[in-house]
């Protein structure tokens, strides 16, 4: 090969190099895509999220009620992990308001040993449910701040779809007693932290 056909062969091998580069970063440096990260069957029920992909999304915290600090019969005695998805979680950051196609969703885990290395405490045990929050105007213009609440079971195997439940059955008790546009963000310092301080009250 001659000289000056290897120089054209690497220069051309460095501006792919350097093209490809570009375009990783102006991939990650894209804003999120606006939108919706959920579905609808073809009878109104939400289609399960799958778990392979929202356990990749913001995780915000992880509340617990156990038993044994509620008389043994506490309403939520599971651990309550909770992901936000990533567009809502980017316009939270900015605006801190929860926007419309906001989901969140709580997969409950049970409670499994109470001492470790560590120490005594609650530890993790087994997935056992999955509940689901959504922001949707359009779609739950009547209910309170136009969220709506699924509940695909407390026990394997998970419901494939569900039907959002009665407004007294969980948006009234946010709606009485939630921190921000009906999520109780106190319980919550990744939120509390990510947002914006012109909007903190």
């Amino acid at each position: 090969m001659k000289a000056n056909s290897k120089k054209t062969v690497l220069l051309v091998g460095t501006l792919l190099a350097v093209i490809s580069v570009l375009a990783i970063t102006m991939i990650a440096m894209a804003p999120p895509q606006s939108g919706k990260l959920y579905k609808f069957n073809a009878k109104g029920e939400l289609i399960r999220p799958d778990a392979q992909v929202f356990r990749e999304w913001v995780f915000v915290g992880v509340p617990l009620t156990p038993n044994d600090m509620n008389g043994g019969k506490a309403p939520f005695p599971e651990f309550h992990n909770v992901y936000i998805d990533p567009q809502s979680w980017a316009h939270y950051k900015k605006t801190g308001e929860f926007r419309d196609g906001t989901i969140l969703i709580k997969e409950l885990v049970s409670v499994g040993s109470k001492s470790a290395v560590s120490g005594k405490g609650y530890f993790m045990g087994d997935f056992i449910g999955l509940e689901v929050t959504i922001k949707d105007a359009e779609r739950f213009s009547n209910e309170p701040g136009n969220w709506a609440y699924f509940s695909f079971g407390h026990e394997y195997p998970l419901a494939e779809a569900a039907n959002a439940q009665p407004t007294a059955v969980c948006n009234s008790c946010h709606q009485a007693n939630a921190t921000t546009d009906f999520v109780f963000t106190r319980y919550y310092p990744v939120l509390r932290a990510a947002k914006p301080l012109t909007s903190r009250n």
